[in-house]
């Protein structure tokens, strides 16, 4: 069995085109999350050095951005039911409630 066809099973959805599209929406969303990264470190330093505890910050700051950034990829693509799941049971694992039917 192939890769795909285990993501395929594994997130529950119907096609192999949908598993091609749900990985694209991930690329995407980490590239964006690499371009805006040196801005966001820019706006915490004001420009200067970057201190090892900035980058700390940085990490808190892009979990909810990466998340939302997700979730309008997700949109543009059509696949926004499937990356919205994906964000509740993600907080249900850091133990946020989410008002949604548990799968």
């Amino acid at each position: 069995m192939s890769w795909i066809k285990k993501l395929q099973e594994k997130w529950g959805l119907k096609s192999l085109f949908q598993v091609v599209i749900v990985l694209i929406v991930f690329a995407c969303t980490g590239f964006t999350v690499l371009f805006i990264r040196e801005p966001i470190l820019n706006l915490i330093t004001g420009g200067g050095e970057k201190e090892w505890w900035m980058t700390v910050i940085y990490i808190l700051l892009i979990l909810p951005i990466y998340n939302v950034i997700l979730l309008c990829y997700g949109f543009l693509f059509g696949q926004f039911a499937f990356f919205w799941k994906y964000e509740q049971k993600m907080l249900r694992r850091f133990g946020i409630k989410v008002n949604a039917d548990k799968e």
